[in-house]
C-alpha cells in the first residue's frame, strides 16, 4: 500500500475502534498551562503509533489566542507518541499559507489549523487533504467541508443565547428592564452570531428591552473607550453583556472610573481575570459565558486519534465525528471554582 493510499484511508474511514480511544479530549475542559495539564487525565495515555502533528494558528495577539497555543502545546506534551511541529503564528494569510505548505512538504501525519481567515485558507486545506493529510479545522471554519476531516470549535450563537437567558432570568421579575451590549468587531461573522443569539434569547423576556449596542475591537483599550461612550449615553440600565473578557478588562476600568455599580455585567470567553472577579463578587461582573480555548487541546486529541486510526471513546462509531461544537457554559459564583484552572491570561 502506498503512503498516499494509507493516508487517504485515515481521511475516509477504515480504522477500527481502540479500547482506549480518546477518552476525555472532546468533552472536558483542558487546563491552561503545563502544571494544570499534569493534574488532569489525558485522553488515552497509553503510547501507540507515533504521530507527527503540524499545528498552524494565527498570531497570539490576544489572551484567548495565546491560550489556544498553550493548550495545544501542553496537550501534545502529554503523549510520548506525539511530535508537534508548530509554526510561528501569523495574521498574514499569505504567510500562514506558506507555513502550512511547509508542513505539508514535511509530510506530517495530521494538520491542526486555526486559520487567520477561514475563507482565504480553504485552498491550502484542500491541498493538504488531497495530499492524504487529514486536517482538523480549529474554530474559524474553511469554506468547504472538503478542506477538513473534522471541525472543532466554539458556539458563537450559543454564547449570545446563554448570555441572554442568564440576564433574562436575573431580570425576569423587573418591569421595563433595560440592557445594553458591548460587542466585538462588527466585520466578523462571529460577532453577528453572538448578537443574534443574544437578541433571540431576549425575545423570551417581554419585560426586557435592549436600549444600546456598541462595537469594540476585542482589546482592552477599545473596551474602555467604547464602554465609556455607552455609560455616558445611558444613565440608567440594568444589565450589560460584553462579548469578550479581554475587552472587558477595559470596560470594567471605564465602569469603575464612572463610579457605576447599578447594573450586572456578563462577560464572554473565560479569562482568568473574569473568573477571579466573579469569585470575589465585589463588583458588577457576575458571570461569563465560555468560548473555551481548551478546544485546541481537544483538537490535538482528535489529530492523534486520526493519526492512530482510532475513534472516540464513548461513541459507537469507528471514526471520529466530522464536527464538534463546544458548549458555551455560563460561569458564575456557583460554579466558578470548577472552571478556574481553565481560565486564560
Amino acid at each position: 500500500m502506498s503512503e498516499i493510499t494509507s493516508r487517504r484511508r485515515l481521511l475516509f474511514g477504515t480504522a477500527a475502534v481502540s479500547a482506549g480511544a480518546l477518552l476525555a479530549g472532546c468533552t472536558s475542559n483542558e487546563p491552561k498551562d503545563d502544571r494544570a495539564a499534569d493534574d488532569q487525565p489525558a485522553a488515552d495515555d497509553k503510547p501507540g503509533k507515533a504521530v507527527t502533528i503540524g499545528f498552524a494558528g494565527p498570531q497570539a495577539d490576544h489572551g484567548w489566542l495565546n491560550a489556544i497555543n498553550q493548550n495545544a502545546k501542553s496537550r501534545a506534551e502529554r503523549y510520548e507518541d506525539v511530535t508537534l511541529e508548530i509554526t510561528e503564528g501569523s495574521n498574514d494569510t499569505a504567510q500562514q499559507i506558506g507555513q502550512i505548505e511547509t508542513l505539508i512538504n514535511k509530510k506530517v501525519d495530521v494538520l491542526v489549523v486555526l486559520p487567520a481567515d477561514g475563507k482565504a485558507l480553504t485552498q491550502v486545506g484542500l491541498k493538504a487533504m488531497r495530499a492524504g493529510i487529514p486536517v482538523v479545522n480549529l474554530d474559524r471554519i474553511f469554506n468547504s467541508p472538503q478542506a477538513y476531516r473534522c471541525w472543532i470549535g466554539g458556539d458563537n450563537y450559543g454564547m449570545g443565547l446563554n448570555a441572554g437567558h442568564y440576564i433574562g432570568e436575573q431580570l425576569k421579575d423587573k418591569s421595563d428592564a433595560r440592557v445594553i451590549e458591548l460587542a466585538g468587531l462588527d466585520n466578523l461573522e462571529l460577532t453577528k452570531q453572538r448578537t443574534q443569539g443574544f437578541d433571540d434569547a431576549l425575545k423570551n423576556y417581554p419585560n426586557i428591552k435592549k436600549v444600546a449596542r456598541q462595537a469594540a475591537e476585542f482589546t482592552v483599550e477599545s473596551g474602555q473607550a467604547k464602554m465609556a461612550q455607552l455609560l455616558q449615553a445611558q444613565s440608567k440600565f440594568d444589565a450589560l453583556w460584553n462579548h469578550d473578557d479581554d475587552q472587558g478588562v477595559g470596560a470594567l476600568r471605564a465602569i469603575e472610573q464612572a463610579g457605576r455599580d447599578d447594573f450586572l455585567m456578563v462577560g464572554g470567553a473565560g479569562a482568568l481575570s473574569a473568573f477571579q472577579a466573579i469569585k470575589k463578587d465585589d463588583g458588577v461582573l457576575k458571570a461569563t459565558v465560555l468560548y473555551p480555548p481548551t478546544m485546541a487541546a481537544s483538537a490535538i486529541d482528535l489529530a492523534r486519534a486520526l493519526g492512530q486510526g482510532k475513534g472516540v471513546g464513548g461513541l459507537a462509531e469507528f471514526e471520529i465525528p466530522s464536527s464538534l461544537t463546544l458548549y458555551s457554559a455560563v460561569v458564575d459564583k456557583a460554579n466558578v471554582d470548577q472552571y478556574m484552572s481553565t481560565g486564560f491570561k
